[in-house]
């Protein structure tokens, strides 16, 4: 389909505002501190909504929909633990990072068990997050080509290059304030899709669609039943088992990710970072509420007598609003999308910029001038924004392959390398040492390979002893086996720990809260 003018100048006001705040984002001199972390200089609410608008990505607003339409609310409830997860991270280990690292959430695994962790630690999370933005766009390039029918690839060139463009030029602030904007644009391409719903004409009644979704059985939150079956069944959906991911998901991101941890370090002081840290999650809830309840709706809207439905569950979003938004809405909803990819993408290429040049490049140029710093962050975030580009291409459904999703649970479980795991012993424990974290490492890496080849649901080998539980679990088991493991060999064989263990622990956040903070140079 062809959009109309209106919606073709929304979606170009969009984007001339995007612009204007990446052009403005480069004003006077900039120092590699003002590039990465945007000088320590962010109030508290603008923290918040980078945060809110990194979270929630294009998945939110098409895949989520998209699982709400067939399946209900399985994902809220697990989706509502955010704030929770929330309560101990802006507590503990927000202030914790803001004293103990400069740049990176990575310097922190190499002061506690040396440069091998922290490349290890590091490198996971390029691979994982070069994949995850290659993910990002092409569901933004499927959602958009069923809205305007614009080619795969050129969504996903534009995109990617006008994203890299901005960030690479105006740095950490131009990514912080145009998250705001596509936060604000995110909320409200949300509320009028629901709006849409609620008062659709087509039920001939205000809030009749809410009526036909409960009559389909999607305002459920899925089955609680608790029984052996939830954890070894590979066709298991059960919501205690979302519920358990997510936890762990959530507090690997908002405790470990370097794109989420350097949101915490452009905040003006240790208070208003931990305040922006649980914010956003508030933030966040009445977002994936709203995303949620809509996809849910969507089920009761297509069940009124002559609507057509989708031939496809995962495309009901796109399919809606292509088909039923009107004239000038469907530019904003358009512009929302983009918004919601953007948003991502600009923080994780930050992010990367920030990894490569703090973690790989003054780990061998320590020497590096202000201006070689400036400049290679620029180079880096370039290189891994045409990589995700590649990567994106690369990812393009085709006619014989496996879905989409499929393969990112099967490649996410992989690029986890069990980094929550490795952290948790870091920071849990007083006795890990170095060879215990090697060793961690290496049988979480041989656990992973092991899992993922012999799980039920896609087995490649079986080797009589294959992997026993649901698949969603082999990344939260990696987690497990690398602490473990590390901890008991760390017992066992002995080995290096730095001098000040204490101050790196959460057993010494007292003497850490009364240390300088730490400046950019080394």
């Amino acid at each position: 389909m062809s959009l109309h003018l209106i919606d073709l100048t929304v979606i170009a006001l969009y984007f001339a505002l995007i612009a204007g705040i990446g052009v403005w984002a480069t004003r006077g001199p900039k120092t590699a501190e003002r590039y990465f972390v945007a000088g320590r200089s962010i109030p508290m609410w603008a923290v918040a909504f980078t945060i809110m608008a990194t979270i929630i990505s294009t998945g939110t607003f098409v895949g989520h929909p998209g699982t709400a339409y067939q399946k209900g609310l399985i994902l809220l409830v697990p989706h509502l633990l955010v704030p929770f997860v929330l309560l101990a991270v802006a507590k503990v280990v927000v202030p914790f990072y803001r004293r103990v690292v400069r740049m990176s959430a990575y310097e922190y695994i190499g002061q506690r068990f040396g440069v091998g962790g922290r490349f290890y630690t590091s490198f996971g999370f390029l691979a994982d997050r070069i994949f995850d933005l290659g993910v990002t766009l092409v569901t933004t390039a499927l959602a958009i080509n069923v809205l305007t029918g614009w080619e795969l690839k050129t969504v996903i060139l534009g995109v990617g290059v006008f994203t890299i463009l901005y960030t690479m030029a105006g740095g950490m602030e131009a990514v912080v304030w145009t998250d705001v904007v596509q936060g604000v644009i995110l909320m409200l391409g949300g509320l009028f899709v629901l709006g849409r719903l609620l008062f659709a004409p087509e039920a001939g009644a205000p809030l009749a669609v809410v009526a036909e979704t409960w009559r389909a059985g999607k305002l459920t939150l899925g089955s609680w039943d608790l029984s052996p079956a939830t954890l070894t069944d590979p066709k298991n959906t059960t919501a205690w088992l979302f519920c358990l991911a997510y936890a762990v998901q959530w507090t690997r991101r908002y405790a470990t990710d370097q794109h989420i941890v350097q949101r915490y370090l452009v905040a003006k002081s240790d208070e208003a970072a931990s305040r922006a840290a649980f914010v956003s999650a508030i933030l966040c809830v009445p977002v994936f509420v709203v995303f949620m309840f809509a996809g849910a709706c969507l089920a009761g809207f297509f069940a009124l007598p002559g609507i057509t439905p989708p031939a496809m569950g995962d495309s009901a979003m796109p399919y809606f609003l292509a088909h039923y938004m009107p004239v000038g809405l469907l530019g904003l909803v358009v512009a929302a999308v983009l918004a919601a990819a953007m948003s991502t993408v600009s923080a994780d290429l930050s992010s990367v910029g920030t990894v490569l040049t703090n973690d790989y490049y003054l780990h061998f140029r320590p020497a590096a001038s202000d201006r070689a710093r400036l400049l290679c962050g620029r180079v880096m975030i370039s290189a891994g924004g045409l990589l995700t580009i590649v990567a994106a291409w690369l990812l393009l459904p085709e006619k014989d392959s496996a879905p989409l999703m499929e393969r990112v649970i099967l490649i996410a479980s992989i690029l986890s390398g069990g980094t929550l795991g490795l952290f948790c012993l870091g920071f849990l424990t007083r006795s890990a040492t170095r060879e215990g974290c090697y060793v961690g490492i290496a049988c979480c890496a041989v656990f992973i390979a092991w899992a993922i080849l012999t799980e039920p649901r896609s087995r490649v080998f079986d080797l009589g002893c294959n992997f026993p539980l649901n698949p969603i679990l082999i990344g939260i088991c990696g987690h497990a086996v690398l602490f473990g493991t590390g901890w008991l060999a760390s017992r066992f064989l002995g080995g290096y720990r730095p001098t000040e263990v204490e101050r790196l622990t959460v057993f010494g956040l007292k003497a850490a809260a009364a240390a300088p903070k730490p400046g950019f140079s080394p």
